[in-house]
């Protein structure tokens, strides 16, 4: 009768070899995300720096904190080279986001974080554009909203691009409310708007960085379209998710779901 084969010892101590073949990928992968992160640190530089000193050196001339300028017009332009100038910035942050967090070259500091301070400082930053519109906020249970579990500078870029968002496409001296609810092992934090709403279509394309749809909402916006890809991706970062209900008779109610802190 055969004897069967003797099987070699195994010991379960001892992890299995790894394949040359996946050490080489992993090799790669790792040298790959080095070159995109030195590559955004650089663009980031390199575009930041003479952003910083148009907006900085035109808004002394604007005030003219060294004398008169002469003819008006001077401080006119001057005004409009730091708002073209800020414009400009802001697109750049943005892509420069949009980069980070699809090459996954940006690292998230989860920790627990308070969404009353997280909204504390939206709102005090959106203040101006607010006031503007004549817009009233209107938070749920305030000073007792629930904790997160987030990264600070992501929970805060989250709320200001949804909440400039309301601002901006809903009718002036309108409402937004936002409020949050724990639902399971999640908050939830909802935005509601009272503006144009947007067809359901639309959604998909509205969630992919530089792609706009063909509702009111989108004809309106003079930006790139990245507010709400950014959202995205950064829900998806910290574990959560985005997804935008339009109301029944116009208005717009994003939910964001995070981990409960």
């Amino acid at each position: 009768m055969a004897q069967p084969a003797c099987l070699p010892d195994f010991d379960a101590a001892t992890p299995p070899a790894r394949s040359p073949r996946r050490d080489a990928r992993a090799r790669r992968e790792a040298a790959l995300d080095e070159t995109q992160r030195s590559f955004l640190r650089m663009v980031s530089h390199e575009l930041r720096t003479p952003l910083n000193s148009i907006l900085g050196f035109s808004e002394i001339i604007s005030q003219e904190l060294y004398g008169p300028l002469g003819a008006p017009q001077y401080k006119e332009y001057a005004g409009i080279i730091r708002a073209s100038g800020q414009r400009l910035l802001n697109l750049v942050n943005q892509i420069l986001e949009i980069a980070r967090l699809e090459g996954r070259a940006m690292d998230m500091d989860l920790r627990d974080e308070p969404l009353d301070h997280a909204l504390d400082d939206v709102l005090d930053g959106l203040r101006e554009e607010i006031a503007q519109r004549n817009m009233v906020i209107v938070v749920r249970d305030e000073g007792a909203l629930p904790r997160v579990k987030a990264d600070p500078r992501g929970l805060r870029t989250i709320l200001t691009n949804l909440l400039h968002n309301a601002v901006v496409f809903s009718p002036e001296g309108s409402a937004i409310e936002v409020q949050a609810r724990r639902e399971d092992a999640d908050i939830e934090i909802c935005v509601t708007d009272q503006g144009p709403g947007l067809d359901v279509a639309d959604i998909p394309r509205l969630l992919r960085p530089f792609e706009q749809g063909d509702s009111a909402l989108t004809r309106r916006s003079e930006g790139a379209g990245l507010g709400l890809p950014i959202v995205n991706l950064l829900c998806q970062a910290m574990g959560g998710r985005l997804k935008l209900v339009p109301g029944a008779a116009g208005g717009l109610t994003a939910h964001v779901r995070l981990p409960a802190a």
